[in-house]
């Protein structure tokens, strides 16, 4: 999985399109992330004790891996993720557009 927890993310396909945003959430399973303040849905809730008075929240949904694209560091753009070995050994993520490796 090339997007991570944490990563500023820009959605580049739905009706999200050039949100940018944090990732909260990353769902292995379905490959599919949740970036806050993208793909909002309207959230129906019965009254419970954290909730009192019920009624309709919104909240982030989550959105299928293909359709976000990591931030550059260095450029500010979208771009793609590529894997390498550094001086230490260890296998760190790296922008492809700028060759900048991600913290």
């Amino acid at each position: 999985m090339k997007i991570k927890k944490g990563d500023l993310v820009k959605v580049i396909a739905g009706n999200a399109k050039g949100v940018q945003g944090k990732v909260l959430q990353v769902i292995k399973e379905t490959n599919r992330a949740v970036v806050e303040g993208a793909n909002i849905v309207k959230k129906h809730t019965k009254p419970s004790a954290a909730n009192p008075n019920g009624g309709i929240i919104e909240k982030e949904a989550a959105i299928h891996i293909s359709n976000i694209a990591l931030i550059d560091p260095k450029s500010g753009e979208p771009t793609r993720v590529g894997r390498r070995v550094n001086a230490d050994g260890k296998i760190v993520r790296y922008a492809k557009k700028s060759g900048e490796e991600i913290k």
